[in-house]
């Protein structure tokens, strides 16, 4: 009899395990801006920034734009994956001129790594995804930047840079922006004045250059859009 209630009580265990919801990564970070936008709403058409720890890091981003509307909805470490689940959260929730994204990175730092043909496969999803709700949003992919960090990888996040920016280059109203170049040095090597001491994370002056490069393409918010100025 005592065999049989615990034989009993480990079944039920299970069963309840099974029917526990799975914690997915993020899940916090990503309710978080719900709860941001009812305390403070949102610009009616901003910015919008999406994407990984490049931006999530970015805190004062506003700051380097001014007389722009900035929507930072960078969250965590993502990949092109958790961008795509979290998409009615971070991007169909909002009305934006503008999407920029930075993200692919993590996807390559990932165990198992995928191919770049598998991180162009992603990175088509969510453009697919973003079209499917705005057929002419002007968007700008901003490319995986080195990392002395992870300069391992640095062969597949060139190889992913060339696979995007050729999908992109075929499409309307999207722009691939390299800033890949401007953050290694003219032999190629990397920079490390431009990252924290994580030797991942961008610190103001590699800021400063994703800023010099983004400038020149942003709509703000009194402007008449003109989405084939990004072709």
């Amino acid at each position: 009899m005592k065999r049989l209630s615990i034989v009993w009580l480990a079944c039920c265990w299970y069963g309840q395990a099974l029917t526990q919801p799975v914690n997915r990564p993020f899940e916090k970070e990503v309710a978080a801006f719900a709860h941001q936008d009812s305390l403070h709403p949102p610009p009616r058409k901003p910015i919008l920034l999406i994407g990984s720890s490049s931006f999530t890091k970015w805190t004062d981003v506003q700051q380097y734009f001014l007389g722009y509307e900035i929507l930072n909805r960078g969250f965590g470490g993502s990949s092109l994956e958790d961008l795509i689940y979290y998409a009615p959260q971070v991007l169909l929730a909002y009305t934006p001129r503008q999407i920029i994204v930075y993200c692919g990175e993590n996807d390559l730092a990932a165990s198992p790594q995928p191919t770049t043909k598998q991180v162009l496969k992603r990175f088509k999803q969510l453009y697919n995804l973003i079209r499917n709700q705005w057929p002419s949003v002007p968007i700008i992919y901003i490319s995986i930047k080195p990392s002395p960090a992870r300069w391992l990888l640095e062969s597949s996040f060139v190889e992913a840079n060339e696979r995007i920016k050729g999908y992109i280059q075929k499409q309307k109203n999207i722009r691939f922006l390299d800033v890949h170049t401007a953050m290694l040095t003219t032999a190629g090597e990397t920079r490390p004045e431009l990252y924290i001491g994580d030797r991942l994370h961008m610190n103001e002056k590699g800021y400063e250059i994703w800023k010099s490069l983004l400038s020149p393409l942003l709509l703000p918010s009194n402007s008449v859009e003109n989405p084939e100025s990004l072709q």
